[in-house]
């Protein structure tokens, strides 16, 4: 029977390795992969397969929403009329929250574009016996395994 399980590179691996074969299993038994994680930073904007669940449009909308109605205000008192000043105000509304979430997202929130949550960084995989199938496995869970899969 093989275990497969995945780990955070930490002293929990080590542990959990070290109980395997104070438990009986064999170190040629034991194999551990480390995992090459992602290095390029992650992409702005999104392509027609992939979306990360941020909107560049939305303060821009808001904001030419405020603008158009703001110009179209004022727009009573000016030369061109209120039509052509609240679709002036719409179009500035519109361009300054499309460079305030550019900034938002390529500046203040640059850190935040990695990828989130826990990372598997090792695989470890182990050849057991079926006897020791359940000790294999508890000791997996006991030291934060992130995943365990078992092939008979």
């Amino acid at each position: 029977m093989q275990f497969f399980s995945t780990f955070e590179s930490n002293a929990f691996l080590e542990i959990a390795i070290s109980q395997l074969e104070k438990k009986g299993i064999k170190k040629e038994a034991i194999f551990a992969i480390p995992l090459d994680n992602r290095t390029e930073g992650r992409k702005v904007f999104d392509s027609t397969h992939h979306s990360d669940g941020t909107s560049f449009s939305d303060i821009g909308i808001a904001l030419a929403t405020a603008f158009s109605v703001i110009g179209a205000s004022i727009g009573f008192k000016l030369a061109w009329g209120p039509i052509y000043w609240g679709l002036i105000g719409a179009f500035i509304g519109f361009v300054l929250g499309l460079a305030i979430r550019l900034f938002t997202e390529t500046v203040l929130k640059k850190k935040k574009r990695v990828l989130k949550g826990k990372h598997s960084e090792v695989i470890l995989i182990i050849d057991c016996e079926e006897t020791q199938a359940e000790l294999v496995e508890n000791i997996l869970w006991n030291y934060f395994a992130l995943g365990v899969a078992k092939v008979n």
